[in-house]
């Protein structure tokens, strides 16, 4: 087994900065009685070494782990990945371990500074749906001895054990089953083309139509919504066209709930009908789809099952003796129900 990597100690960064390790714990405390000229060399150290503050030493003795796995997700809102941490939570604690949960809400910068975090308090392992194409957080993680494992997406850059979801064969499924149900005029509504899914997602849209020999009409075509909100005011510009689509197809779960509190205000107003709105298709479940005003189908996966998945890899790694084997990379299959009433 690899020796593990060394991590930078309070008493090295004092020597790196030329003063006393108290001085070290003060600035990191928040500077309190530390000159500014003086703070600023300590964090100087502190970048230099690569060194996480250890919030929660005291309780771990040498040679011990933490017993914690550091999980970070995009949207803590979304019921999709609270159930996605559930089935983390379940694995890990089949070990003994607990999780520690942080929202990045898709920001770099939030997920860098969460996996700091995550590293000062001296964590197992780390579980991380990826914001961004940003790696190198990440990296300095795994040269701390620290595995990762990335869920739902992937990152360049990065060699690291992975789970995603068969994202672009499933949204070439979806818009074949719209196209076969006698949809030409078919919308879009997804999240920012370079998040990974999004990128896949859409892939797959853009390759069934073309198979098919159907004209893409980037008019059709809403890429960069985050928020249900975002998804109901691209919704509503859809409608909104002298030739507006017969069905749309939704990238994800908020997507399709924008997509139908739009669809729902617009039949509650009056002055259309049910059979005057777009069929609907969403890649991702959500709770009452059932009770959609118009025809909804669903991609559908297990969420629970992507985090058991990846907590399983993470634990390989961990405890299997898998520490140094190859990076592993897998894609779980997702299923298509058709007209969810």
């Amino acid at each position: 087994m690899a020796e593990k990597p060394h991590r930078p100690t309070v008493k090295e960064v004092a020597q790196r900065a030329g003063v006393s390790p108290m001085t070290v714990s003060r600035t990191l405390s928040g500077g309190v009685n530390v000159k500014p000229d003086v703070q600023q060399r300590v964090m100087d150290a502190v970048a230099e070494l690569g060194y996480h503050r250890n919030e929660n030493a005291r309780s771990i003795r040498p040679g011990h782990s933490s017993g914690l796995i550091g999980v970070a997700i995009t949207n803590i809102a979304n019921p999709y990945y609270s159930t996605f941490a559930l089935g983390v939570e379940e694995e890990a604690a089949l070990t003994g371990r607990r999780i520690l949960l942080g929202n990045t809400s898709e920001d770099p910068g939030r997920e860098a500074e969460l996996v700091g975090d995550f590293l000062g308090r001296r964590v197992d392992g780390l579980i991380v749906v990826p914001a961004s194409s940003t790696s190198g957080h990440l990296a300095h993680s795994q040269s701390q001895g620290v595995p990762v494992v990335l869920a739902s997406r992937r990152v360049d850059g990065i060699e690291a054990d992975s789970v995603v979801l068969a994202d672009d064969d499933g949204a070439y499924r979806g818009t074949i089953a719209l196209i076969d149900a006698g949809h030409t005029r078919i919308g879009y509504l997804g999240n920012t083309l370079s998040i990974f899914t999004g990128e896949r997602r859409h892939a797959g849209f853009i390759r069934a139509l073309e198979e098919r020999g159907i004209k893409v009409e980037p008019a059709l075509i809403a890429a960069g919504q985050q928020t249900v909100d975002q998804a109901r005011d691209a919704t509503r510009a859809l409608l909104g066209m002298k030739n507006p689509p017969t069905a749309i197809f939704c990238a994800n779960n908020r997507n399709a709930i924008g997509a139908v509190k739009e669809i729902s205000q617009q039949l509650h107003v009056g002055i259309k009908t049910a059979t005057d709105f777009p069929e609907l298709m969403s890649f991702d479940d959500f709770e009452l789809a059932e009770l959609s005003p118009v025809p909804i189908s669903v991609i559908d996966h297990d969420p629970r099952e992507l985090g058991r998945t990846a907590a399983r890899m993470l634990l390989d790694r961990l405890d299997g003796g898998d520490e140094d084997a190859a990076v592993r990379e897998i894609e779980l299959p997702v299923s298509l129900r058709m007209h969810v009433r």
